[in-house]
């Protein structure tokens, strides 16, 4: 308990210390592209001279960009990144009202402050949504057990996988466990009985999440059940995974014990170890 503790203390600080460098690499951007500007601009550049090429980048060199930044003006772009999150409940997300105000000010203030045109290019993003929750059923010796799914995933035995698609299977699909973490295709054809068809039970670690799925797509599989590892005590909880948009397998996370447990099962050919899996995730539009 006191290791456990003492992980998700460390946790924090951790998450903390990447959120506050995605804050200062952003500010440190605006201030180089001021600072690049004010330097060609100072030395009689015009707009339409600059080229990326060989000659450019000697000259950016010598011009002190280092030297010239000063902690004052990072803190300047910081604060007001940190206003903006403030007025917008705390976050600056992509589809948020934050993002789209944190987007406007460095648009607005390149555009005052700087000799560059900026040019805002707009692309669709797909969203995800449950229409409520999922279950998951199996049957192990024809002994059926229904599993946990709570958005506390600390409780939970299971929970979803964003930008999994929906299923349906109310009777059970037989499972095959993929081994090796499924992450080439020597695991996916060296796994007993072929997984076309069948849910499978693929481990975590080697590779990403995304890339386990991409792979169990060539193979025809019916949905993927990608289950914890036990390796560190925040590892035997489900995980929050997020696979490529582009998804189109159902998929859900389980814990390490309801993973390992159904692993066993899918080893065991006489015990008949199946599923029933019921996704329905909702039909949004794309954004924004």
């Amino acid at each position: 308990m006191m290791k456990t503790l003492q992980y998700k203390r460390l946790k924090l600080p951790i998450l903390g210390i990447v959120f506050l460098f995605g804050m200062l690499t952003v500010a440190l951007s605006i201030t180089i592209v001021v600072k690049i500007n004010k330097k060609f601009s100072e030395n009689g550049f015009s707009t339409e001279k600059l080229m990326i090429n060989s000659k450019l980048l000697h000259q950016s060199s010598d011009l002190g960009l280092a030297e010239s930044i000063r902690m004052d003006e990072v803190m300047t772009y910081l604060n007001e990144l940190q206003r903006i999150a403030t007025a917008f409940n705390g976050t600056r997300a992509v589809n948020t009202p934050g993002f789209n105000s944190t987007l406007d000010y460095i648009v607005n203030h390149l555009t005052a402050n700087t000799n560059y045109k900026v040019n805002k290019t707009f692309f669709y993003m797909r969203d995800f949504a449950l229409a409520n929750n999922p279950v998951l059923i199996s049957s192990i010796n024809g002994v059926e057990k229904n599993y946990t799914y709570s958005t506390n995933r600390s409780t939970a035995e299971f929970y979803h996988v964003k930008f999994s698609t929906s299923a349906n299977f109310s009777e059970g699909v037989p499972l095959t466990l993929i081994p090796n973490g499924g992450c080439t295709d020597d695991d996916w054809r060296n796994a007993k009985p072929s997984p076309q068809g069948r849910v499978v039970l693929v481990k975590r670690g080697i590779c990403f999440f995304y890339d386990k799925a991409m792979i169990a797509a060539k193979y025809n599989v019916a949905a993927i059940l990608f289950f914890n590892d036990g390796l560190a005590p925040d590892r035997f909880s489900p995980e929050e995974v997020v696979l490529a948009e582009e998804n189109a397998l159902p998929a859900l996370f389980l814990s390490y014990a309801a993973g390992e447990a159904l692993a066993n099962a899918a080893l065991d050919l006489s015990s008949n170890a199946n599923v029933q899996l019921f996704i329905h995730v909702k039909d949004l539009p794309d954004f924004p």
